[in-house]
């Protein structure tokens, strides 16, 4: 491996300048607004009527039925139940709760409810309280959201076949962190699937202390839309997307009581076995703070990372399609609720895909097995860049890009020859002379000091080709505050984790910048940073590969 060779900077003048917090505020005040004149669900009350069904036979052997559970409170909680008929008198069957994923209704999980009945599993979607028919506020995966699972599992074990000691969750992005905390608070729930969740609340969309604006955005103004946030909810939605720093205690606690990995200790004292499912590019809840989780779970675990972004890995399999995650999902219930000997439980427990070429699945023992060795790489001399303006390289957008990269391998890109060296930081390094597997967590180190006390960095790794254009193989945000202006301090700065294969002949550049319009950027006017390399703490990238 070569040393990066550190590019010429052009200069620019000063006036030249793009405000990224005040665009993404103008967004999700739109959304909110528009959320609440136009959303019926968002009135309080405004609660469509829901009237339980008749039983109908949806397939030899099972029945469908919509009926009406009584949550924490007595709260409606609107449901759909699959169950098996058929059976010898007094048969017992598995049961599998599934709430709904953040703004969508109750038939989300109907058509894998159907496969699952039909292996014999009693299987009971919800719409998780403040969403379309349930009623209620929106609680973000609150106290009240924690028990209604509990008072949905009540529900199943009084109402329906279900076996008591064989009882499931599951579910996709809220449903997965409902199902997650779920299982921390009732020792009745033996094994849990979260797709698409989250881990770390805060870790996830406020990640190096950034606010993730276009997720908070779409967050916010999807749950005006299709339900009633309660008034905690929409004033920490105020506070984060106006970057409040007043506010960050309440912000934090707030997200640290939503938080599964809060109750570590209480998950793994109840045993159930945990299999967690995420996609690199997840614009919502990055990877790592699920592969941080993972590896602090002491039972039966799985983790599955895959291309794509969030939800998009499973959306398939809630229309029926072939899906991976759907079907190692059915396997790890067929396992541990149904004591079928599938070999799921001889598998390497971490199972990942490339985000490039068909090379299928690799399977590893643990997350940090997944490198065999690092690739450390200087990043020498002093850069001095200028702030509050989008040099070009950036994260892309919300689910578009990473939709991209999954299904066309086409990341967000940039020329790297043509980036401002005013207002970016560029190293290269040489040619590669053979592929190169990036697995895991890229890590950058450097010297930083700025011109005010508070500021935004974004990192980004791209793979670039002959001609200069540049692939994004992750990047990461960081945010400080607080520091002396004109001091050098160190910054540290994990970029996402993912799997990505350089081809032989192309070289990897690193970029560091002050805008991206993903996030909130904390730069005032007029800042500018330098990026320098100390004899006695040198700036390195280290990148993960598998050898």
């Amino acid at each position: 491996m070569g040393q990066f060779r550190m590019r010429s900077r052009a200069r620019v003048r000063p006036g030249a300048r793009v405000r990224s917090r005040a665009r993404a505020v103008a967004v999700v005040s739109a959304a909110i607004l528009a959320g609440t004149a136009l959303g019926p669900a968002a009135s309080a009350g405004a609660v469509p009527t829901h009237t339980p069904a008749a039983a109908v036979q949806t397939a030899a052997g099972t029945s469908l039925r919509f009926v009406d559970i009584p949550g924490d409170g007595g709260t409606k909680l609107a449901a759909n139940v699959v169950t098996p008929t058929g059976g010898a008198p007094g048969t017992r069957y598995p049961v599998v709760v599934l709430p709904t994923s953040w703004a969508m209704p109750q038939i989300e999980y109907v058509v894998p409810a159907q496969k699952l009945a039909d292996k014999g599993y009693v299987v009971i979607g919800y719409n998780s309280r403040g969403f379309w028919q349930s009623g209620g506020e929106i609680e973000t995966a609150g106290p009240k959201d924690i028990a209604d699972a509990s008072r949905v599992i009540d529900w199943a074990l009084a109402n329906t076949p279900a076996d008591p000691g064989r009882i499931g969750m599951a579910g996709v992005s809220y449903g997965a962190g409902i199902s997650l905390l779920a299982s921390a608070f009732d020792p009745r729930i033996k094994a849990v699937v979260a797709m698409s969740g989250w881990a770390d609340l805060i870790d996830s969309i406020y990640s190096g202390r950034t606010e993730h604006a276009q997720a908070a955005a779409l967050l916010g103004g999807a749950g005006f839309l299709t339900g009633r946030p309660s008034a905690e909810l929409t004033e920490i939605l105020q506070n984060f997307l106006s970057g409040n720093l007043a506010k960050e205690a309440e912000m934090l606690a707030w997200g640290a009581k939503r938080s599964p990995a809060t109750y570590l200790d209480r998950i793994n004292a109840n045993g159930a076995a945990i299999m967690l499912g995420n996609a690199w590019g997840d614009s919502l809840f990055p990877p790592n703070q699920y592969a941080d989780f993972y590896g602090k779970l002491t039972g039966a675990k799985r983790l599955e990372f895959r291309p794509g972004d969030h939800a998009t890995a499973e959306a398939g399999g809630l229309l029926g399609l072939p899906n991976d995650m759907w079907a190692d999902s059915t396997r790890w219930f067929d396992h541990h609720l149904r004591g079928v000997d599938n070999g799921i439980d001889r598998e390497q427990p971490v199972q990942l895909k490339s985000r490039t070429g068909d090379a299928g699945y690799e399977g590893y023992p643990s997350w940090p097995a997944v490198p065999s060795s690092t690739r450390t790489i200087a990043l020498t001399g002093t850069q001095r860049v200028l702030a509050n303006v989008d040099s070009g390289a950036d994260g892309g957008t919300i689910f578009l890009s990473s939709i991209l990269d999954q299904f066309l391998q086409v990341p967000p890109v940039a020329s790297i020859p043509l980036l401002p060296r005013a207002f970016a930081g560029v190293w290269q390094s040489d040619r590669y002379g053979t592929q190169t597997k990036v697995r895991g967590t890229t890590k950058l180190h450097t010297t930083v000091t700025a011109s005010h006390e508070s500021g935004t960095i974004f990192a980004y790794l791209y793979d670039v080709g002959p001609l200069g254009i540049g692939k994004l193989v992750t990047h990461s945000p960081l945010t400080f505050h607080g520091k002396t202006p004109g001091v050098a301090f160190p910054v540290d700065i994990d970029m996402y984790a993912t799997a990505y294969d350089v081809p032989a002949g192309h070289r990897l550049a690193v970029v560091l910048d002050t805008v991206d319009p993903l996030y909130l950027e904390h730069n005032p006017f007029g800042a500018g940073l330098a990026f320098s390399s100390p004899s006695n703490d040198p700036s390195t990238v280290t990148v993960p590969v598998r050898d």
